[in-house]
């Protein structure tokens, strides 16, 4: 009986190193999506933006196999107490890079259509420095899940402040631009859609982050971040653009 036990438990662990060792994939592709969906659009690489929107589908293929892995795992394994917290946490982290994917793919989708249009000085440098912020916090966030380092992971959350600043202070540049010359407006709704997607990004690596916090300690951390975004209510403003 006591073999058979070390046999459960011994199978159950390698489940969960490739359940864990899968959400460490998929977000290594998620950053990867990040910063190739900036610099396609402070490049105009048309075809790097392609490469993301394509690498997308490999991205939710992921989540797909590991939220059936983690069922699979559930069903057969029945873990309790730490492991089932583990599981779940996975399972609310790879629906967040999914996301992130999605916003990511997003980004890439307007690079072809702004590549069309005038430049709006400044404009896409600034997106992709505030991607490269998104990304660092992104590549954090997993480092935190690794290390199951709850300190770095509450820095996590509390640095989603300087991406809504970072936001807030583009839309303001795009306003201006727009009330400056008419033939802006375009390019520029294209580059606030833009933005609002990176800064919904942040979002979702504080959910990220915050899963982190609830698989050291068991607990959400204590109070809830207020949004710095005072430009919008609307959490998902970007209109989609086709596949």
């Amino acid at each position: 009986m006591q073999e058979q036990s070390q046999h459960i438990s011994s199978a159950f662990d390698r489940d969960l190193e490739g359940i864990q060792a899968n959400i460490l994939k998929m977000g290594g592709l998620v950053e990867v999506a990040i910063r190739e969906g900036s610099i396609s659009l402070e490049s105009r690489d048309v075809d790097l933006a392609e490469k993301v929107r394509k690498g997308d589908k490999v991205i939710d293929a992921m989540e797909e196999a590991l939220n059936e892995e983690a069922a699979r795992v559930i069903a057969l394994r029945a873990p309790t107490a730490i492991d089932l917290r583990v599981i779940l946490s996975v399972m609310r982290m790879s629906a967040n890079l999914e996301r992130i994917g999605d916003l990511a793919k997003n980004m890439a989708k307007r690079t072809s259509v702004l590549a069309e249009m005038p430049n709006i000085d400044g404009g896409a440098q600034s997106l992709r420095r505030m991607a490269r912020e998104v990304e660092v916090m992104l590549k954090d966030a997993l480092d935190s899940y690794i290390q199951r380092n709850e300190a770095l992971a509450l820095d996590v959350i509390e640095r989603d402040i300087e991406i809504d600043q970072m936001y807030n202070t583009l839309f303001r540049e795009f306003l201006t631009f727009m009330l400056e010359d008419p033939r802006n407006i375009t390019a520029c709704m294209h580059l606030h859609f833009i933005a609002k997607n990176i800064e919904r990004m942040g979002d979702h690596v504080t959910s990220i982050a915050e899963q982190v916090v609830f698989l050291t300690s068991g607990k959400k951390p204590d109070e809830a971040r207020e949004k710095q975004d005072d430009t919008s209510t609307d959490a998902e403003l970007s209109t989609p653009l086709a596949d």
